[in-house]
């Protein structure tokens, strides 16, 4: 079916609005991100403290007489939540779940030769609906799918990996009729042919798709009726494939450790909106320090990161669900999860298939409900249906054993009183008092370690293993003691630690690389995003030293790179265990706080970064960390040694008083011989703006970052000088300007933001021409200005 971008020429407006408040939008949009936040949202620190809403989104646009006849679809890649779509005033479609893909048949109530409206409802009223900040409205891409009588359906085009060697392929069609052609192109280059819905076709020397060679081919399928073209369609695929057991894990038959991250979809400054500028940007920044996989924590991704992880080269953990019929919040998806869940996965199988990125399939995320038979059959059921649909990759779960193990003592670790455990409108047998999620990760907040204990006795192996022996790969979350032992308890099962510690690395990875049935390893997490506010939060404030943080809080920060995606010292310390890191990292605790020691969180090893300009702190004591894959650390300030310590585990820690100048850390094998050495400098003279695009030249319509920074005449950024900055944009739209700081009640929306440890960030939306021209202005801080290109220009 002919594809059409729909994204434009929305109209948007509050449900309890009247229609002569209707604004225009272009999608991807969130309707959250502009509420205003405070300390009696219902959703409390999960949400981020934002409260929830109803909303309308509409559209007018023109219907040809000769699309009569055939068909018109609506594709949305995901709407948050309870979506009920109308066409002309009539009910068309919808769907619950906020995270799926979905088409709705405009076909039947379209006026053909005339113009259409358009309208999607949305409801993000009942709150707490999420465990973290859910983002409301059309948060992705969406399309316009035209076909004829005769024509392709959506995703109708399925190309399977037979073998690679030699390189064979399996072309799958599915049309309403016509006859079927198709050609698979590198590039230019024809390089296979065939005919019919089902077609095996050889791919002689084909470039192998993985992390390190993310090749891409397409398959350019053309419909013909009577000899007469009435459809085509275009699919990109990857030549990959997998194996895997307890010997391990194996892409294209080399065995393959996965470097994981699990990832929030929000963007930060940019909420639940999904741009494919801002996903590519994610997966870039991740590759680029060492992460080699993505866990989608925890519902499906949008098509647009999985687009961005085949391009780049990046595997994916596609996860549907953190929750099935048990509540995890009062008002989630639970309620839905039995009547729509095959949707659910026939949806999501679908729409991955031809992504070779996604590489296995995550059916939830620290269920409870398998801890009795009734929710082991339900896993067993969904297994069974994922690979109905896809028997090409393995299905796997995030699964914390310690939940299970308290789930199976009726003690269920969710805060709200759930449903009937008959479930929604069936006979009550019984109802479950809930002690909290909250409580459990307060748990975990100062008793971490107690839960890695809990996961490896032999009462959480017994409760646990139906459930986990139902999966292709046993994912545990938080259970690092069970690693070893359990390849000898459990000879044929192949493990992924699907959530981490990040402070585990070291440890986590070691068994990684040793234990041939443990194939990876996902940390929580890599990437800060929305709600869950103040989780790996180290806060130097008693009020804000439990996992309940108050308002203003806002982020996790837990991310090991943060909201703005400038990596911090957890990331440095992950590519060096992981040996992607060549040169030491040198980070240092926050300065800026004398006598003050913080309240540490389970969920970040460190708050250090990677700064050694602290104004007006000369004197105060702080921790200097160096990574390196090295013997002995060495510490220097201006060329004078402060000292020289072992590195352990890859880390070695140095008690320093700061002053300003030049701090050198240098790293030492075991004969003594230097092997690596790097250097933080202070920012000298006055403090101004900088700005610093992250692209030269911007598509009409594409976004650009721009980084803000507070800036000595050295160019060094000063961590100690924050004040509050005002941007303004001419031949652009400013979409998002705001810094990584966890507790602020500043909007993102505004334009006007304090900088964090001298760093913020503007996101930019470009005209349709003319340049796209930034600028930066705060207090005794002069002003900057940057000038993007825009593409249009001839």
């Amino acid at each position: 079916m002919k594809r059409i971008g729909f994204n434009d020429g929305w109209r948007f407006r509050r449900q309890e609005e009247p229609e002569e408040c209707f604004r225009s939008v272009v999608l991807p949009h969130d309707a959250m991100i502009g509420e205003e936040r405070g300390p009696k949202a219902p959703g409390g620190s999960a949400s981020g403290y934002f409260p929830g809403g109803a909303y309308v989104y509409e559209k007018a646009f023109d219907v040809p007489a000769e699309w009569q006849g055939g068909a018109v679809l609506l594709a949305f890649d995901g709407v948050y939540q309870d979506a009920a779509v109308t066409v002309n005033g009539r009910p068309a479609g919808g769907r619950p779940y906020g995270y799926v893909p979905f088409e709705v048949d405009l076909s039947p109530h379209l006026a053909y030769g005339a113009e259409n409206t358009v309208r999607v409802a949305v409801d993000n009223t009942a709150q707490p609906n999420s465990r973290w900040y859910s983002g409301a409205g059309i948060h992705r891409q969406v399309h316009l799918l035209v076909g004829g009588r005769k024509r392709i359906i959506p995703h109708g085009v399925r190309v399977t990996t037979l073998s690679i060697d030699p390189p064979r392929l399996l072309v799958e069609t599915k049309t309403t009729g016509g006859r079927i052609a198709f050609e698979i192109r590198d590039g230019e280059h024809v390089v296979a042919k065939g005919y019919g819905p089902r077609a095996e076709v050889d791919l002689p020397h084909a470039t192998l798709w993985s992390d390190e060679t993310p090749h891409l081919y397409r398959c350019h399928v053309v419909l013909t009726d009577d000899g007469a073209r009435v459809d085509e369609e275009t699919a990109d695929f990857g030549v990959r494939l997998l194996t895997w057991g307890p010997k391990g894990f194996f892409v294209n038959g080399k065995e393959t450790k996965l470097r994981g991250g699990c990832v929030h979809h929000d963007h930060g400054l940019l909420g639940a909106r999904s741009f494919p500028e801002s996903e590519e940007r994610r997966v870039r920044i991740m590759k680029a320090q060492g992460f080699n996989a993505i866990r989608s924590a925890h519902n499906p991704a949008s098509e647009a990161m999985l687009d961005a992880c085949d391009r780049l080269g990046m595997y994916v953990m596609d996860e549907l669900w953190d929750m099935w019929y048990v509540h995890k919040t009062p008002h989630d998806y639970a309620a839905r999860f039995e009547a729509e869940w095959r949707e659910d996965v026939r949806a999501t199988v679908a729409r991955d298939y031809n992504h070779p990125s996604v590489v296995m399939h995550s059916i939830g995320n620290e269920n409870g409900e398998p801890c009795d038979a009734r929710g082991v059959a339900m896993a067993r059921e969904l297994v069974d249906a994922v690979h109905a649909l896809d028997a090409t990759r393995p299905v796997t779960a995030g699964s914390n054993l310690m939940i299970l193990l308290m789930m199976s003592r009726g003690r269920n670790i969710f805060q709200q009183m759930g449903p009937p455990e008959g479930g929604e409108g069936k006979p009550a047998r019984k109802r479950r008092l809930d002690i909290g999620s909250t409580l459990f990760n307060l748990l975990v907040t100062k008793m971490g370690k107690r839960m890695l204990g809990q996961s490896a006795t032999a009462a959480a192996d017994r409760v646990t293993s139906p459930f986990l022996d139902a999966l292709d790969i046993a994912g545990y979350n938080y259970a690092t003691p069970r690693y070893v032992k359990d390849g000898t308890l459990h000879p044929g099962r192949t493990i992924v630690g699907s959530e981490t510690f990040p402070q585990d690395i070291a440890v986590n990875w070691a068994h990684v690389e040793r234990l041939p049935y443990l194939i990876g390893d996902f940390m929580w997490t890599a990437w800060d995003y929305l709600g869950e506010a103040g989780i790996g939060h180290w806060s130097y404030e008693k009020e804000d030293s439990g996992f309940m943080k108050p308002y203003p809080m806002l982020t996790a920060d837990a991310g090991a790179i943060d909201l703005l995606g400038r990596p911090g010292a957890e990331a440095a310390f992950a590519s060096t265990v992981w040996k992607r890191r060549t040169e030491p990292y040198l980070g240092v605790r926050p300065a800026n706080r004398p006598g003050r020691r913080p309240y540490g969180s389970m969920w970040r090893g460190t708050n250090a970064i990677d700064s050694w300009s602290w104004r007006k702190c000369v004197g105060n004591r702080t921790t200097v960390e160096v990574y390196a894959d090295g013997h002995k650390a060495e510490l220097r300030l201006d060329g004078r040694r402060i000292g020289r310590r072992r590195i352990r585990m890859y880390k070695a820690l140095f008690p320093v008083r700061y002053a300003p100048g030049t701090l050198e850390a240098i790293v030492y094998d075991a004969r003594g011989a230097e092997i690596g050495r790097t250097a933080l400098v202070s920012a000298t003279g006055v403090v101004q703006v900088a700005l610093r695009p992250e692209c030269d030249s911007v598509r009409p319509g594409g976004l650009v970052h721009v980084d803000v920074a507070l800036v000595g005449v050295n160019g060094v950024v000063e961590a100690n000088a924050d004040t509050k900055v005002s941007v303004t944009v001419e031949g652009g739209e400013l979409l998002g300007f705001g810094s990584a700081n966890p507790r602020t009640a500043e909007r993102y929306g505004d334009g006007t933001f304090t900088t964090y440890y001298g760093r913020a960030q503007a996101i930019v939306r470009a005209g349709s021409s003319g340049p796209v021209v930034v600028c930066a202005t705060g207090s005794g801080l002069g002003a900057a200005t940057v000038e993007i290109a825009n593409e249009s220009a001839p």
